[in-house]
């Protein structure tokens, strides 16, 4: 798989930037079927710095309604697999840079 098929976009949360600013921790949104080797080296090419640790999860759907005047709309957001990068110390990725 191509680094860009891996990565799909950061998750930019204000969770997430205050891991990323604390901590070196950078979150972003996979593919279903990447592990944590295809996220690591594709982070590693994509922004040139070395990874410590990956971790993954999958985070599940959710139910949405709203209100509108036509009634309620309901639906359903789908589930996406989440990785979260712990960076080597003195690696930084300016997320806004490749966007």
């Amino acid at each position: 798989m191509k680094p860009s098929d891996v990565l799909l976009r950061p998750v930019l949360t204000e969770k997430a930037n205050k891991l990323s600013e604390k901590s070196h921790r950078y979150t972003f949104a996979v593919a279903r079927r990447a592990n944590k080797l295809e996220i690591s080296k594709a982070v590693q090419e994509m922004y040139n710095v070395s990874v410590a640790e990956v971790k993954t999860m999958v985070v599940p759907a959710k139910s949405k309604s709203r209100y509108t005047k036509a009634g309620v709309i309901s639906g359903r957001k789908p589930a996406y697999k989440k990785a979260v990068v712990v960076l080597s110390e003195g690696d930084t990725i300016d997320i806004f840079e490749n966007l």
